[in-house]
């Protein structure tokens, strides 16, 4: 049987259509608009706070779909709404923060999925940190990207382990499963055959570069401290061509290098382009808008060779070499975090030496940043700064790649058939649902983490606050406390009461006026009842959400003298309260 889950949505992080366009919306926009078309399951959900989200995503993934299935909205206020999906996708790695949530009504009831997309921001860090003293459970899951997450989350949790071991004595396991499942790339989206050749040719005609001229791509955030540096690439892009200019191999071709992505500020762009005409000089260098569309869809077909180079440690898996395999390109990407596991050296493409400085390095970096003495972007910015690439190597491989169509043609196609058989998000799709199919089995028959206890908080630091702060007053509502009519039980006196707008406040949380008269009204009938006897004879239980909501009437009407506490005399009403 295969299980979806409910997908807690808000649009920011399935969008694509913004100024700034990050990975983990492209990621997000694909897994969506995947879901809704490969998906096995007769219902889709979506867990969102308000109607108008909801409708917003029923509107979006009608679109992507020919299936009639029905879409079925769970309120994200209600977290055990979310029993009837049996899994709640939270494209983060903040699932502690919902299993905390699901505590407070069983943590049996669904499974938690998260998933990971940059690591290093102490936001992020704290999350995954989490994950050892958070309720979770081993039917939640929180998916790595690659492997090289996989490895920095585990890392975290050592470390983090080793510190609580030290401080408490024991090492708490995480609990959950830390599955790998790429980000997946829709292989049909990308030009093929006669309509790539029709596109390459508008494209390049548009961008006015000659067929048999050489173009190197980039795709992505035109951003040197949070993305990739550019020297080295215009670097190694020059030393190639100057390579084939003095073994005569290039004649009248020239060699362009397309960037499509979008610069961060006027500054960025200033500082690119100044230093591509410095360091490439013999390339035609080229910036176009990776936001538009038709760029993001066709930019592909217009290339010879695709690059990346990645240099920063927010990166996790990167999704655009995997588009150009997809697009048929060979590619020279850094050997760096997720691109280790995607590009096959010397298959699909080759990987580019790194060197990062030792560990224990970079302390005074990481004080900085926790002491807000740097932000995000300058703490991983500066640890960019001491990624080194081999440009030497890089311009080998780009230099091999020019000079030899049938080798790029060979290495595209192995790449394209790679996309096609691990990365297509049909293929994806399939995992993350088998893994939602094994989280349900785990969830009947696996033994539960720190079950909840008779009159222990669900969540220690949000206490209930009756409980927190009971030594507070003198003492607390009995179901044995008898009550009374107090001398502002009027129908006149208290509907003046009731209408103070410094009256209302928590009135959702009562009783409704109706009920609220009812109760005054048997009170006033038998002239005492014990609270015992009012659940008794409305047939509320104690704890019950009616008998919540009775605690809480009696005591609001209590406070105004609505009603009173009875009193066996005038000199013993103080005791009497007291007992």
């Amino acid at each position: 049987m295969h299980r979806s889950a409910a997908i807690f949505y808000v649009k920011d992080g399935y969008d694509t259509s913004g100024k700034r366009l990050l990975g983990r919306q492209s990621a997000g926009e694909g897994f969506l608009k995947a879901l809704a078309r490969y998906s096995q399951a007769e219902t889709l959900y979506c867990s969102t706070p308000s109607e108008d989200s909801f409708r917003e995503f029923c509107h979006r993934v009608r679109g992507w779909t020919t299936q009639n299935r029905s879409i079925v909205w769970l309120n994200s206020n209600d977290p055990s709404s979310l029993s009837q999906a049996g899994v709640l996708y939270y494209p983060t790695p903040g699932i502690g923060e919902w299993a905390w949530k699901r505590r407070f009504s069983d943590s049996r009831s669904y499974s938690l999925c998260g998933i990971t997309h940059t690591t290093a921001s102490r936001a992020i860090m704290e999350a995954v940190s989490q994950l050892l003293i958070a309720p979770v459970q081993p039917w939640d899951a929180l998916i790595c990207t690659s492997q090289a997450v996989k490895q920095g989350v585990e890392h975290l949790l050592e470390s983090w382990g080793e510190y609580l071991l030290q401080r408490t004595g024991c090492r708490p396991d995480a609990n959950v499963q830390l599955p790998v499942i790429p980000l997946g790339v829709d292989c049909t989206a990308f030009p093929q055959g006669n309509q790539a050749k029709e596109s390459r040719r508008r494209l390049r005609q548009t961008l006015q570069i000659a067929e048999e001229d050489l173009v190197i791509l980039f795709v992505g955030r035109l951003v040197s401290y949070a993305k990739a540096h550019p020297v080295p690439m215009y670097l190694a892009v020059e030393r190639a061509v100057q390579q084939l200019r003095r073994d005569s191999q290039l004649s009248q071709q020239r060699v362009h290098l397309i960037q499509a992505g979008w610069f961060e500020s006027d500054k960025d762009e200033a500082a690119f382009k100044a230093a591509a005409k410095k360091y490439c000089p013999s390339v035609n260098a080229l910036f176009v808008d990776g936001r538009l569309p038709e760029i993001r869809r066709q930019i592909w077909s217009t290339a010879d060779i695709f690059i990346s180079l990645a240099d920063n440690i927010q990166e996790t898996f990167g999704l655009t070499p995997i588009e150009a395999m997809a697009s048929g390109l060979p590619v020279v990407v850094s050997d760096w975090n997720g691109y280790k596991e995607s590009v096959r050296h010397d298959i699909d493409g080759f990987r580019v030496p790194t060197l990062l400085p030792p560990p224990g390095t970079g302390g005074d970096l990481a004080f900085d940043y926790i002491n807000d003495r740097v932000n995000y972007s300058t703490f991983v910015g500066e640890s960019a700064m001491t990624t080194a690439i081999d440009i030497d190597a890089c311009a080998t491989f780009l230099l091999r790649l020019m000079g030899d169509r049938t080798l790029r043609q060979r290495l595209g196609e192995n790449g394209r058939q790679r996309a096609r058989q691990v990365y297509d998000w049909r293929i994806v799709i399939e995992s993350y649902e088998a893994l939602w199919v094994e989280l349900a089995r785990k969830r009947a028959s696996e033994s539960m983490c720190a079950p909840l206890e008779a009159e222990r908080s669900p969540y220690p630091i949000s206490d209930d606050p009756f409980r927190a702060f009971a030594h507070y007053p003198t003492q607390s509502l009995t179901p044995q406390l008898r009550l009374t009519l107090g001398q502002m039980a009027s129908p006149q006196a208290r509907a003046e009461l009731f209408q103070l707008w410094t009256n209302t406040l928590g009135s959702s949380r009562r009783l409704s006026p109706e009920e609220t008269d009812r109760l005054i009204e048997l009170v006033g009938k038998l002239g005492s009842i014990s609270i015992e006897e009012i659940f008794r004879q409305w047939q509320i239980a104690p704890r019950s959400i009616g008998g919540v909501r009775l605690y809480r009437t009696v005591s609001y009407l209590l406070k105004f003298d609505i009603l009173k506490i009875e009193s066996l005399s005038r000199t013993s009403r103080n005791t009497e309260f007291l007992q």
